[in-house]
């Protein structure tokens, strides 16, 4: 991981995707993609239902219509980001940070977001934004996050949703091998997850009846026939916005040509299954680290800027649970606080606030910079669509971060 002022890159292209089943490809069809089917693939990944609800993601600028071939990944829609795409000969920029968030009253060109769009528009790349909605999304920037600095990502700090969850119902033959796909098959796809547990699943023993019709190309039995079947009932939850991608693992794990499924929607309410989404993570260190030291481990894991990283609280505390939130994450430190975390890492944290929280026994804190602790997420999303939709994507590595210079200060730990 690089950062710095000068316009580079790192690449992931149909290479990645090579040996998958073509089924799930967007695109694979014709062997071209649109950006509605990118936008389909990314809201399946990040719905935009998990979006906070003063945020505006989604679309900005581009025709559903249009074919995608190369996509550039950023943090921000900087003049420099956009120029840097433009002459990537993208057609899509993908950001994390919603170029319009306010009222916008004027595009005009002699307007500094207008012009940002008038370039975009005529070079003909599409722009596109997931903010919030990637934060809470499971796998997104909290758990892009968690895993540059080495660590499992764990249970999110604000978990979002009511607890609805979808309980799936599909019958297997009785066999280990047939089960045993399944079940890993829609376990990867983010299926069986109950209050840290993983993998959970019920079954129980039936008979299937069936009678294959002109057509069809049966795995068991004959075209006309009367057929029955030993199989097993299997049950597992899944978050709701998992329901495309479990349906597709299911097809692709299951032996039959037409597998029976049925997905039944439980209010479970708040509480410990409030869902596996949602804004931060609480992750564990294997090894106690002090303070010095995680803060150190955070410095090198994450590109370098001029804001640096710099921690409140004893130096040579240790910490062991670490409750992170990519971004802006000040609102969160009372729930870093009721996670009985060590330390809270994350970005833009001001003077009174992190006083007053020390002052009532809140966790140490690690601030570090809030581009920084969200890059990551870039080769997360770059990964997906190079993978899912063989798209060349690109991850800008172009340091957006506004801080430039920085003069003075204490670099050795104060007790």
């Amino acid at each position: 991981m690089t950062s710095g002022t000068s316009g580079t890159g790192s690449t992931t292209g149909d290479s990645a995707a090579a040996g998958k089943d073509a089924a799930s490809r967007v695109g694979a069809a014709t062997g071209t993609t649109t950006l509605g089917e990118i936008i389909a693939l990314l809201e399946e990944a990040y719905p935009p239902r998990l979006a906070e609800s003063w945020d505006r993601v989604g679309l900005v600028a581009g025709d559903r219509s249009a074919p995608v071939r190369t996509v550039v990944v950023a943090v921000d829609a900087t003049d420099a980001v956009v120029e840097y795409a433009l002459s990537a000969g993208a057609d899509l920029l993908l950001v994390h940070h919603p170029p319009l968030m306010k009222g916008v009253n004027s595009v005009a060109m002699d307007t500094p977001k207008g012009r940002l769009l008038h370039r975009l528009i005529a070079g003909g790349c599409a722009l596109f934004a997931a903010h919030t909605n990637a934060d809470s999304a499971r796998p997104g920037v909290n758990d892009a996050l968690a895993e540059a600095l080495g660590l499992a990502p764990g249970r999110p700090l604000v978990p979002s949703g009511d607890g609805t969850v979808d309980r799936w119902v599909v019958t297997v033959p009785h066999n280990d091998d047939d089960v045993d796909a399944l079940l890993s098959s829609v376990f990867a796809a983010g299926a069986g997850r109950m209050s840290g547990y993983t993998e959970c699943s019920f079954s129980v023993a039936g008979t299937g009846r069936f009678r294959p019709g002109s057509g069809t190309n049966p795995t068991i039995g004959s075209v006309g026939e009367p057929e029955s079947v030993e199989e097993l009932r299997v049950e597992f939850v899944a978050p709701p916005e998992l329901r495309s991608a479990v349906r597709r693992a299911v097809i692709e794990g299951h032996p039959y040509e037409v597998p029976a499924m049925d997905v039944l929607v439980n209010h479970a309410g708040p509480g410990p299954d409030a869902g596996d989404t949602g804004l931060g993570r609480v992750c564990e260190l294997e090894t106690p680290l002090t303070l010095a030291e995680f803060t150190e481990l955070v410095a090198e894991r994450l590109p370098a800027t001029t804001w640096g990283v710099r921690a409140a609280g004893d130096p040579e505390a240790l910490v062991r649970r670490v409750a992170l939130c990519g971004g802006s994450g000040d609102s969160l430190l009372g729930a870093a606080r009721a996670a009985g975390a060590d330390v809270y890492l994350t970005g833009d944290l001001r003077h009174h606030v992190v006083d007053e929280h020390l002052r009532e026994g809140g966790p140490m804190v690690v601030d570090a910079a809030h581009w920084a602790l969200e890059f990551p997420w870039c080769a997360q999303v770059a990964g997906l669509l190079a993978d899912r939709a063989g798209v060349e994507a690109t991850v800008c590595e172009l340091r957006t971060d506004p801080w430039t210079v920085a003069a003075g200060g204490e670099r050795r730990p104060r007790r």
